[in-house]
C-alpha cells in the first residue's frame, strides 16, 4: 500500500454503531427493529428466546446468576465481534456494557453472585471489552418501574412472571448511575419511554428519528 492509500485508509471512518440501552420491558427490541428497517442497518437482537438459563435463573437466582451472565457476555461478545468484522452500520438491542454495569452489578449487590464469581466475571469483561469498538451513540430508554412492570405483564413471558417491582427499581437506579458515569465519554441520547409508544403513535418514532440523525450525519 502506498502512502496515499494508507492515508486514505486511516481517514476512513468506521460504520455507525448505535446501541439501544434500557431496563427490561422498556421497548428496546421494538425500537431496534424500527431503526433497522428505516435505515436498512444490520440489527443485533438480545438472545432472550431459547436462552438455556433464563427459566432456571428466575427459579433460583443464587444458583444460576453467574451462569446466566457468562452466557449473555459470551453471546454479546460474538455479536460485537461481528459488528467489527462486518463493517456495516448497525443497531444493537442492549449493549455488552449493560451486562456488567447493570445486571451483574445488581446480582452481586443483592447477594445472588458471590464475590469470587463477580471478580472473575469483571476481570473477563474488562479483557473482552478491551478489544471492542464502543458505540457511536447510546439511546437510553428510561421508564418508571410501573411502566416497566405493566409492559412485562402485557407481553406475558413465563420466565418474567417472577420479576418484582423492587428488582426493576434497583435496575433503574443502576442504569441512571451508569449513564451519569459515561456522560462525556460516549454520546448518549435519553428518551422518556413513559410517554413514547412507537407502535401505536408513529409520530413518536419520527420525533426520535429526527433527534438521532444529527449524530449519524455528524459521524460521516
Amino acid at each position: 500500500m502506498d502512502d496515499a492509500s494508507a492515508m486514505k485508509s486511516a481517514d476512513k471512518k468506521s460504520p455507525f454503531f448505535l446501541a439501544i440501552a434500557g431496563n427490561i420491558g422498556v421497548g428496546k427490541t421494538t425500537l431496534t427493529k424500527l431503526i433497522s428497517e428505516r435505515l436498512s442497518w444490520k440489527a443485533y437482537f438480545e438472545r432472550v428466546i431459547n436462552n438455556p438459563y433464563l427459566d432456571d435463573f428466575y427459579a433460583d437466582m443464587h444458583r444460576w446468576s453467574f451462569n446466566l451472565q457468562i452466557y449473555f457476555l459470551s453471546k454479546r461478545f460474538i455479536d460485537q465481534k461481528k459488528i467489527l468484522d462486518n463493517n456495516e452500520p448497525c443497531v444493537q438491542d442492549r449493549s455488552i456494557y449493560e451486562d456488567a454495569e447493570i445486571f451483574a452489578c445488581i446480582l452481586h449487590k443483592q447477594g445472588y453472585m458471590s464475590d469470587r464469581d463477580y471478580d472473575n466475571y469483571r476481570e473477563l469483561f474488562a479483557i473482552m471489552t478491551g478489544y471492542l469498538k464502543k458505540p457511536d451513540l447510546i439511546i437510553y430508554l428510561k421508564a418508571s418501574t410501573w411502566t416497566l412492570i405493566t409492559r412485562i405483564r402485557k407481553r406475558g413471558r413465563d420466565f418474567e412472571k417472577s420479576i418484582t417491582t423492587d428488582y426493576l427499581h434497583e435496575l433503574n437506579e443502576a442504569y441512571d448511575d451508569w449513564i451519569r458515569r459515561i456522560d462525556g465519554k460516549i454520546n448518549v441520547l435519553q428518551v422518556d419511554a413513559d410517554n413514547f409508544d412507537y407502535e401505536k403513535q408513529p409520530e413518536h418514532f419520527e420525533q426520535l428519528f429526527e433527534r438521532i440523525m444529527p449524530f449519524v450525519k455528524g459521524a460521516q
